[in-house]
């Protein structure tokens, strides 16, 4: 897959990772974006399954791929070429998929739920972080809150149109969104390392979307996906240019 076809899928499947992965080195940044491309790959599977097993079975063709098998497909190439390389964690990938099988069922409690998120956007932030170097245990770890808050955050403002599609993401225990807020908030308390800027400036936005949701009355509603403005993409781009995520 050329590097421009990698930038247009995340730049359109992915907006605000690719917003943040621009503040990365170039080599660093395509890998970014193969990376970016495999977990939007992993989160279609459920979308454009028409039953759960379906589901499982698009999940395992990737998990093949990871193995080493050669699958027609442009992601693929680029995928194995970073695992050949050393760029990617055949483990790390393996653990995205796994956490992705949530998604064929309802998420029972918030235990389950807190770990789909941190299984899913908590793993790939900390992957990307290893893409861009850093080997750091702790920086690795406030990078995977980072992304696991970032993620819940995204569920939350998501959930109108999840439902409208028939999906729901939510733990199906009572769980309040109250809770999943503040549960988010505490894990975007980290700063982000210098070196894994790039991976944790969507948490940039988490905030501001935790800070949209904490101001409507009734957060059994939270509000809908809006498209980013450009108070949100010059957010992101401050904290870039200033290094203070």
């Amino acid at each position: 897959m050329t590097d421009p076809d990698l930038a247009a899928l995340v730049r359109r499947a992915d907006p605000d990772r690719f917003l943040g992965a621009l503040f990365a080195p170039p080599e660093a940044r395509r890998w970014l974006f193969v990376l970016y491309g495999f977990n939007h790959e992993l989160a279609r599977a459920r979308e454009v399954a028409s039953q759960p097993p379906l589901a499982l079975i698009r999940l395992h063709w990737w998990r093949e791929v990871v193995e080493g098998a050669e699958r027609a497909h442009p992601l693929a190439a680029s995928l194995r070429a970073g695992l050949a390389g050393g760029i990617f964690s055949a483990a790390a990938l393996t653990a995205l998929i796994d956490a992705r099988e949530a998604e064929a069922e309802p998420i029972p409690d918030r235990a389950a739920f807190l770990a789909y998120a941190r299984g899913t956007a908590g793993g790939l932030a900390r992957s990307a972080g290893t893409v861009l170097g850093v080997t750091d245990p702790d920086a690795l770890a406030a990078l995977e809150d980072l992304g696991t808050g970032y993620g819940i955050a995204g569920i939350l403002r998501a959930a109108p149109a999840l439902e409208a599609a028939g999906r729901d993401l939510l733990p199906q225990d009572g769980t309040d969104p109250a809770t999943l807020r503040a549960d988010a908030a505490r894990l975007l308390r980290h700063r982000a390392p210098r070196q894994g800027l790039a991976a944790a400036l969507p948490a940039v936005l988490a905030r501001r979307d935790l800070r949209d949701l904490l101001a409507r009355r009734d957060l059994r509603r939270p509000a809908g996906p809006a498209p980013r403005g450009l108070a949100d993409r010059i957010a992101v781009v401050f904290a870039g240019l200033t290094g203070r995520c």
